[in-house]
């Protein structure tokens, strides 16, 4: 693995598995359909979080200092993944280019950057798609601006979908990553009838006996299980909280609709306090 890497920061099955410069290097050839030089120089640079001991986004990387590439592994998408990656290709260009080089008069040569997200949950998705900054603008057509405006900033986002049977000449042209989506398709089969533990048991056994990812998982075998049951266990607690919060809801709007009937209002009356409290004209719940 990367000696680089470090490795206090908790990772994730992904992250670790391709935190290797010459992984990384046949994972971007498969998905561009290129071959990068064995002598091109690949560094990594993806973020970590001091404060919470935890890496910030999944992969970030340079190609000789000329190419920037930002690899996020996602199980569901989210419309908000352009303005993440925003956030994060700021912070890494912060990395690696001197700040003081920013304030000089000479144009200061900054890599070329390309975001790509890896998909591989549950739900239907299509093998290739894009996303873009732009989409989460707000509408500024009222304002007149001129016929030939056109957009200061925008980003796109690659999105390709791994899930085996899907954009097979990727998969066939990275061994790592056609390896590593039947890693997960092994693990959501095993989730059908065993619990998330013996499921990340069950993977990584099954993994090792069949060849699949077997030197990374002989090597970190005990830390990838816990990160499958970390990362589902987080997963599974947001939808817990987001359930709790909408039955709150739910409950304090029917409070408030019996106190309605309580005040002998009309039906009319009740229907105009609902939709004024639901709307956000009234702070009442």
């Amino acid at each position: 693995m990367n000696p680089n890497a470090n490795r206090n920061y908790r990772d994730s099955v992904f992250s670790l598995l391709f935190s290797n410069p010459d992984i990384l290097r046949e994972l971007y050839s498969a998905i561009e359909g290129i071959d990068v030089p064995q002598n091109a120089i690949v560094n990594i640079n993806t973020l970590s979080e001091a404060l919470f001991m935890k890496k910030i986004n999944d992969l970030s990387f340079t190609i000789d200092d000329r190419i920037v590439v930002l690899i996020e592994h996602q199980s569901t998408i989210s419309q908000n993944i352009p303005l993440r990656i925003l956030m994060y290709i700021a912070r890494v260009y912060e990395k690696i280019v001197e700040e003081e080089n920013i304030y000089h008069r000479k144009l200061v040569k900054i890599p070329t950057p390309e975001f790509i997200v890896l998909y591989n949950g549950k739900e239907n998705y299509p093998e290739h798609h894009e996303l873009r900054l732009s989409s989460a603008f707000k509408d500024i057509t009222d304002l007149k601006l001129s016929e030939n405006y056109s957009l200061p900033l925008e980003l796109v986002v690659q999105i390709y979908n791994i899930n085996q049977g899907c954009n097979q000449k990727i998969l066939e042209r990275s061994k790592y990553l056609n390896n590593y989506s039947f890693f997960v398709s092994k693990f959501y089969e095993y989730r059908q009838y065993l619990s998330l533990e013996e499921a990340a048991i069950a993977v990584v056994k099954y993994c090792i006996e069949h060849d699949i990812l077997r030197e990374f998982l002989e090597e970190h075998g005990s830390e990838v299980e816990n990160m499958l049951f970390h990362d589902i266990t987080i997963e599974k607690i947001a939808e817990i909280r987001a359930k709790e919060a909408y039955e709150e809801a739910q409950e304090e709007e029917r409070k408030y609709f019996i106190s309605l009937l309580d005040q002998d209002l009309s039906k009319e009356e009740i229907k105009q306090r609902l939709t004024q409290a639901k709307t956000g004209q009234s702070n009442t719940f």
